[in-house]
């Protein structure tokens, strides 16, 4: 059998908010794909962010090893845009092509798909557009990205009236309230017409008998683009769905509980198809784990945020037991433009949010505190996992080169940045002058 083609789907701030992750949010393609494929329930990004995320998936690299510190809307892009994964798929035969949205290079750019270097840019709605390409029957062995819009900010369509707020419950780490539930049942109606735009793509697939011999890849971002969540280092931003199908290894309705992070998703594709693992690929395969051989392929993972809409860096380190979060900035206050504007958010200030106090440094235990709501920070009765979490943390930093350690990250001419002290993304921009 020839080697597999691959269709990467990828959405906007959807987080695990999704059907087969148990939530009261109809994804029916979806949950079809994961009583098909292989689900995993402890999968996260290495950024809770919109391009530094998806930049670090498609280079298997930290953000800030890549270069991708920030939004590339706002200027920021990869140090070597020949080292993403649809390039090195190039080298063993793929044709790589692309629908929708892509968030590696400013899409003010006509030529953006050239600079990733996919080989097609397949126009019009990307649902349409990559059916289309796949009711072509290809022949060769492709690369398939297909980019959604949904579930990101702002929520535009009617609210479905299956999404009644009056039944519909808050998210975790916010408070249940008519705004609350409000906000969430559109996020309900835009997953649930991002799951139809998916079954179009998917139903494609199978209508042209190539279901068979493609490994789907189905992911998000980051969390949804609620307070507390996209652009945080808790579970709440960083945690994603990650739904694979694929011949031999990727069926049968797995379960995969043990953790993976996006920056793994390149090495496992390379042991996969059985071709040679680039040297900066800071990632490590999860083949082993899908395969039933051990449970676990990392003991931890780490993850960050550098530059959103403002500079607000910091960095984490998960285990299974912990997290240890840490702040550079010595800020006290929540830096606001870098939540997104809702009405969830809207209520959140009316409540005091803009006072309330931000704490430096952060752990958490995630057996008994799921949530991540209370700080363990001073408990002596912890004081040697803080130490190890601290040293942990360093060490991965020195020996990716992060930037911070050195101090303030560096900002580039022409990039695009909110007053930390705003309220909105949308206001107070300013560009950095050379």
């Amino acid at each position: 059998m020839p080697r597999p083609n691959i269709l990467y789907l990828n959405s906007h701030d959807t987080g695990r908010y999704v059907q087969p992750y148990g939530h009261a949010v109809r994804t029916p393609n979806l949950q079809r794909l994961a009583e098909e494929g292989v689900l995993f329930r402890q999968a996260f990004c290495a950024a809770p962010t919109c391009s530094p995320s998806r930049a670090a998936l498609l280079t298997g690299m930290s953000p800030h090893s890549c270069g991708m510190l920030g939004l590339a809307h706002r200027g920021w892009d990869l140090n070597d845009y020949g080292k993403v994964l649809p390039r090195k798929l190039q080298q063993h035969g793929y044709t790589a092509c692309h629908a929708g949205v892509q968030h590696i290079v400013d899409s003010g750019n006509r030529d953006a798909w050239r600079t990733i270097g996919f080989d097609k840019k397949l126009d019009g709605p990307e649902h349409e557009a990559a059916a289309a390409f796949l009711g072509s029957r290809p022949q060769e062995p492709f690369y398939l990205e297909v980019g959604f819009h949904q579930t990101h900010r702002d929520f535009t369509l009617p609210l479905d009236a299956r999404d009644d707020p009056r039944y519909t419950l808050s998210l975790p780490c916010l408070p249940d309230t008519p705004e609350t539930r409000e906000d969430f049942a559109h996020f309900g109606t835009e997953a649930a017409e991002l799951d139809r735009r998916m079954g179009v793509v998917l139903s494609a697939l199978g209508q042209a008998g190539l279901a068979d011999n493609t490994l789907v890849i189905c992911t998000t971002d980051h969390g949804p683009a609620f307070p507390l969540m996209k652009c945080n280092l808790t579970d709440h931003g960083i945690g994603v769905m990650l739904i694979m199908r694929g011949p031999e290894d990727f069926v049968g309705g797995k379960i995969v509980d043990g953790m993976v992070s996006h920056v793994d998703i390149f090495p496992t594709l390379c042991e996969y198809l059985g071709i040679p693992r680039p040297s900066w690929l800071e990632g490590v395969s999860f083949l082993p784990l899908v395969r039933r051989q051990i449970e676990q392929v990392r003991e931890a993972l780490f993850a960050e945020v550098t530059y959103h809409a403002s500079y607000e860096p910091m960095r984490c380190l998960r285990t299974e037991r912990y997290k240890y979060i840490r702040r550079y900035d010595h800020r006290s206050a929540p830096v606001l433009p870098n939540c997104d504007d809702s009405i969830t958010k809207s209520l959140m200030l009316t409540r005091g949010w803009k006072e309330q106090p931000r704490q430096q440094e952060m752990l958490y235990d995630l057996a008994f505190d799921p949530q991540e709501a209370h700080n363990l920070i001073e408990d002596p009765r912890l004081a040697s996992v803080l130490e190890e979490m601290r040293g942990r943390l360093d060490t991965w930093m020195q020996e990716t080169g992060d930037p911070l350690l050195t101090g303030r990250a560096p900002v580039r001419p022409g990039i695009i940045v909110n007053d930390p002290d705003g309220l909105s993304p949308r206001e107070g921009r300013q560009v950095i002058e050379g």
